[in-house]
């Protein structure tokens, strides 16, 4: 890397191949930027960030920036940063205001069915949908290639320019639906995208926001349909604590599950049963992780600096 770089963008990974290559030099940095703080500091890659972290001068800023800080994770973050200041621009929402959340509880065996009923009607218009596996981003889309609907999908597995060229094409209008894994639920920024769908709901739910956060951007308007299976209905509570909004209960016809979770359906003789059932758990507006939450589309939901 040659010299007079006022600015360094990587991994990681990729950083400590070039420290131990000798091909960078970091100790003159002043300012160190995480974004997406909270997954890069997990687990995963936590080690590799330490290992960076030794190689920087001790006198500099920190930012982390990210829409979902947990707990854990600002307290973890306390090994990085000194007296740090929290700046919130979230208006105390996890997501933008202009974002719908719909659940259509839907037998496992239903799912392909109902996705291709949802994606052509009419007002449909483009969608990004998630699922949680590799190869079952692989069988959704050959599904609605089958159905006759443009798809494209992307995952870790594929070619970085296979993933170019779908999100290229989807952003062209030239293919309808883009099916991914978590891989594309965060730092994608595709204009006046209407809709997110979740095939098969995150095991965090934390994701669930990042994954929404694709749609209602710079005030837009989006919708964010979940198709959840009985054996799924236990998710959705975690992601309830993270909304201010009840997530409402929809019957697709001719798709109704034959075993409603009962979180979901909670009886009240005081409703009129014609309108759709809602999906109420926790209140959200006042869990605890709530505070720790930003909407996506600013991409500084939370900041702590040193």
């Amino acid at each position: 890397m040659g010299p007079g770089r006022e600015i360094v963008v990587a991994t990681p990974g990729r950083l400590i191949d070039h420290l131990q290559r000798r091909t960078i030099d970091l100790s003159a940095i002043e300012i160190l930027t995480l974004d997406e703080a909270d997954r890069m500091l997990d687990m995963g890659f936590l080690p590799a960030l330490r290992r960076v972290m030794a190689s920087l001068r001790r006198r500099r800023q920190t930012l982390l920036f990210s829409a979902t800080l947990s707990d854990a994770v600002v307290r973890l973050a306390a090994e990085f940063t000194r007296d740090p200041a929290r700046v919130d621009v979230s208006d105390g929402q996890a997501v933008a205001a202009t974002v719908t959340h719909r659940v259509h509880t839907t037998a496992i065996d239903q799912k392909r069915a109902v996705l291709t009923d949802l994606l052509t009607d009419d007002a449909a218009g483009q969608a990004l949908v998630f699922c949680k596996t590799k190869r079952g981003s692989d069988r959704v889309g050959d599904h609605l290639e089958r159905a006759g609907i443009m798809a494209a999908v992307i995952h870790g597995n594929k070619s970085q320019g296979a993933r170019t060229r779908a999100l290229g094409d989807f952003k062209a209008g030239r293919v309808t639906v883009l099916v991914a894994t978590d891989l594309a639920a965060r730092g994608l920024d595709i204009a006046q995208l209407p809709l997110v769908i979740n095939y098969d709901l995150p095991l965090a739910a934390e994701d669930y926001i990042h994954r929404v956060g694709r749609t209602g951007r710079a005030g837009r308007r989006g919708r964010a349909v979940s198709l959840v299976s009985p054996s799924e209905s236990h998710l959705l509570r975690d992601i309830q604590r993270l909304l201010q909004e009840p997530l409402e209960q929809v019957a697709v016809k001719g798709f109704e599950a034959t075993n409603a979770p009962r979180s979901i359906h909670r009886p009240d003789r005081s409703r009129d049963r014609s309108r759709p059932q809602r999906f109420r758990g926790s209140t959200g507006g006042r869990g605890r992780r709530r505070a720790d939450t930003g909407p996506d589309q600013f991409r500084t939901g939370n900041l702590l600096s040193r």
